[in-house]
């Protein structure tokens, strides 16, 4: 990997794929980009704090005041957009 690579924020298709894998592991199912995590009862509300703090973590950003509610996290796509706007946004901010 270059420096090049590394300093390149991720595409959404590699967000996806990587929170497929996390997701995958986890509740040991197959879990669709659009698919309901709660509704479908693969993960609850206190899973929900592992999420926050897997992507936190993962693509080095701050998950606090609105974007921590329940909509945030409920399906892959939505935490893709949810990285890809905070990820944009700290880029944006030079940080």
């Amino acid at each position: 990997m270059t420096a090049d690579q590394t300093l390149s924020p991720p595409t959404a298709e590699q967000i996806r794929e990587a929170l497929g894998g996390f997701l995958r592991e986890r509740v040991q199912s197959e879990v669709a980009p659009d698919q309901d995590l709660f509704k479908s009862g693969l993960v609850s509300s206190m899973f929900a704090m592992q999420l926050v703090v897997h992507l936190e973590e993962q693509y080095d950003i701050a998950i606090v005041g609105p974007d921590l509610k329940l909509d945030s996290f409920r399906t892959i796509d939505a935490m893709t957009e949810l990285v890809l706007r905070l990820t944009a946004a700290k880029e944006a901010g030079g940080v």
